[in-house]
């Protein structure tokens, strides 16, 4: 079957979930399960026959919220944060993890180029961090400990205004995505040209294993939740950019309300992150190279498994727990 004809034999029904969905009137769970058989269906068909189709991406998308409306509509007693984190969220990034994968690839261009540049240009790294930085840096490597500036303040003091800082950035970094994204673009674009200018810099001075050892402590959580946030505002500029079969303002609804809901997902990383570099950065130097690198890779892990691993987990629990319905 052609896909026009395909469009056409189904679009009557398609329309008919997507007021079951969005509409006010409420469904039943065995209704809206029936809907999601149906769907999937539809959806493995178009995937089957027409893979590169918009039409995919539209039913997967339907597929998405119908699930996430069973499981709103459940008679159950499950903790609602608890749900929220483990399922809802999951959920929503795997719906729209092309993206996520766009802010990943955004995020490595752009440090790239950071590294690229300061390689070329003595004068870039003074350009974006500043005389006064680079020179208090240098002092510190010249006294043996490159991430001194950690030490720097209380660990309190430390931990709350880094973790104010990374709220304010993320926040920035997710609603400036309401000018269709370039606004989350630009604010990518100045972390990221700041961070490969950054560690090019320690590099070029022979002591980069000294400041990835420091950095990522905290760094792992912090910038990989930076990235999520960036995809959160991507998918929203998407919503007014791409509104399918919705009115735009539709679609920004639902584009907003779900792109917030990853958005606060990263705030428990954004804390974890702050505390990090506020109690633990600061002692980088002095402790065992197995340990700092053990912090390294078990928050990176933790935060990779969460966006990256995790979503697909629940989503395809998500699709055996309906076919059972």
């Amino acid at each position: 079957m052609r896909e026009i004809a395909f469009i056409k034999q189904n679009k009557e029904k398609w329309l008919e979930f997507e007021q079951a969905i969005f509409g006010k009137a409420k469904k039943n769970p065995d209704d809206l399960a029936n809907l999601y058989i149906h769907l999937v269906n539809d959806l493995s068909y178009a995937q089957t026959y027409y893979p590169k189709s918009k039409t995919v991406v539209y039913l997967n998308h339907l597929a998405a919220q119908t699930y996430q409306k069973i499981y709103k509509t459940k008679r159950t007693e499950t903790n609602r944060i608890k749900h929220f984190f483990l399922t809802e969220v999951p959920l929503l990034v795997y719906e729209y993890r092309r993206y996520v994968m766009y802010a990943f690839l955004i995020f490595f261009v752009l440090t790239a180029i950071g590294v690229v540049s300061a390689k070329n240009d003595d004068s870039f790294v003074r350009l974006i961090l500043g005389d006064q930085y680079v020179n208090m840096t240098l002092e510190n490597i010249e006294d043996g400990n490159p991430v001194a500036v950690y030490k720097t303040g209380s660990n309190w003091g430390g931990f709350i205004a880094i973790t104010l800082n990374n709220l304010k950035v993320g926040a920035l970094s997710y609603f400036f995505g309401i000018f269709i994204g370039i606004g989350t673009f630009y604010v990518l674009l100045n972390n990221c040209i700041m961070l490969g200018s950054f560690q090019y810099f320690f590099y070029q001075r022979d002591v980069f294993w000294e400041s990835v050892r420091g950095i990522w402590i905290h760094g792992s959580m912090e910038i990989f939740a930076m990235v999520i946030e960036a995809g959160a505002g991507f998918i929203l500029g998407a919503s007014i950019l791409f509104p399918k079969t919705f009115s735009r303002l539709e679609s920004f609804k639902i584009g907003f309300q779900n792109s917030f809901k990853i958005f606060l997902s990263t705030m428990p990383f954004t804390f974890a992150a702050g505390f990090l570099e506020g109690y633990v950065t600061r002692y980088s130097m002095e402790m065992p190279t197995y340990l700092s690198v053990g912090i390294i890779l078990i928050t990176l892990s933790l935060i990779s498994f969460y966006y990256l691993i995790y979503p697909f987990i629940v989503h395809k629990k998500a699709k055996k727990y309906v076919s059972t319905l």
